[in-house]
């Protein structure tokens, strides 16, 4: 059974950081593309970060320079530091692998972040 468990969300305020973490069972995560997606209140998902297998990182205009995704292929893990954050960050944060052909599909149950004063 596929499993994709987010952790490491919370209340930060504007310019602070956050480590999420998505620990992965029942797959081969070594060789898989991993992403990180988000979903604010009255919006739908928004792609923020990709990672290869081999470490390759791409990154939504709107996290650039702020978020860094990485993996642990030997603990099976996907990470994304949360830098610089912004009230527009709050959302509730998704590591997903599956496209379904128009958008990542998310598995897990998420971890929220909320970034308020």
């Amino acid at each position: 059974e596929v499993q994709l468990v987010e952790s490491g969300g919370g209340l930060v305020q504007p310019g602070g950081s956050l480590r999420l973490s998505c620990a992965t069972s029942g797959f081969t995560f070594s060789t898989t593309f991993m992403t990180w997606v988000r979903q604010s209140p009255g919006k739908g998902l928004e792609w923020v970060s990709g990672i290869t297998s081999g470490g390759d990182a791409t990154y939504a205009d709107s996290v650039k320079g702020r978020f860094t995704i990485s993996r642990d292929n030997a603990a099976n893990t996907l990470y994304l530091q949360l830098n610089s954050l912004k009230i527009e960050d709050t959302a509730m944060y998704y590591c997903a692998k599956d496209w379904d052909g128009g958008s990542w599909r998310p598995t897990g149950q998420g971890t929220q972040v909320t970034v308020s004063s």
